[in-house]
């Protein structure tokens, strides 16, 4: 998130965090969707980064949050204890 704001950085992290919610199918309040969304930002931009992806703007950087806070409800499932029938 090279060229967002505070504002803008909030408003990218609860989008991508609600877009993560909804393309793994999990239930999660606001506050939730925005953690997510920050910590897949820093993700998703550590990733871009390691890849030689250059992204810029809002919508860059929704879409590399987005992709980093599935990745990270990806991995948080991984470790996630199912219950057994």
């Amino acid at each position: 998130m090279n060229e967002v704001s505070i504002l803008g950085a909030i408003i990218i992290g609860i989008l991508a965090g609600w877009i993560a919610e909804q393309v793994m199918g999990r239930k999660h309040g606001l506050l939730t969707n925005l953690v997510v969304g920050i910590v897949g930002a820093f993700l998703g931009a550590f990733v871009a980064g390691a890849l030689g992806i250059e992204f810029a703007g809002f919508w860059g950087s929704l879409l590399v949050s987005a992709v980093g806070a599935i990745l990270l409800l990806a991995i948080l499932g991984m470790f996630r204890r199912r219950p057994t029938v």
